[in-house]
């Protein structure tokens, strides 16, 4: 075999050995996290398994106060809504109230029939009564 390319096998193998990243040095950012909480041996892969269900009861927590704050709020919006709609249809009443009041006077009503040719009687009314009974 020729000497030189045997050389340059060697270097090429030698170079791919040193451009791969030893098994000491992580490269994964998750890994780097893991062993800095991992400073008194406390975290490993059997506890983290161990507490898997309270780390789901806590998310599963979590989700739940997260939906009951929307509903509240939500809940709360609907209330402000249904007040104002209150507010003004109080109002409406009270002014539509006031209007008939004041449409109902006597006063009123005798400017009203004048537009239809009537006029206020002037004679008090009578009492009909029957005497067959």
């Amino acid at each position: 075999m020729n000497k030189v390319r045997s050389q340059q096998e060697e270097s090429k193998d030698a170079e791919k050995k040193s451009s791969k990243p030893s098994a000491d040095v992580d490269s994964n950012p998750a890994k780097k996290i893991i062993k800095a909480l991992n400073v008194f041996n406390l975290f490993n892969r059997d506890s983290a398994v161990n507490y898997m269900p309270y780390v789901m009861f806590l998310v599963m927590l979590a989700m739940f106060y997260i939906w009951n704050t929307y509903t509240v709020e939500k809940t709360v919006r609907d209330i402000d809504k249904t007040e104002k709609d209150l507010k003004e249809l109080r109002s409406e009443f009270i002014t539509g109230k006031s209007e008939l009041m004041y449409k109902s006077k006597l006063s009123e009503v005798a400017n009203t029939i004048k537009k239809y040719g009537l006029k206020e009687s002037t004679v008090a009314p009578k009492k009909i009564v029957d005497r067959k009974k």
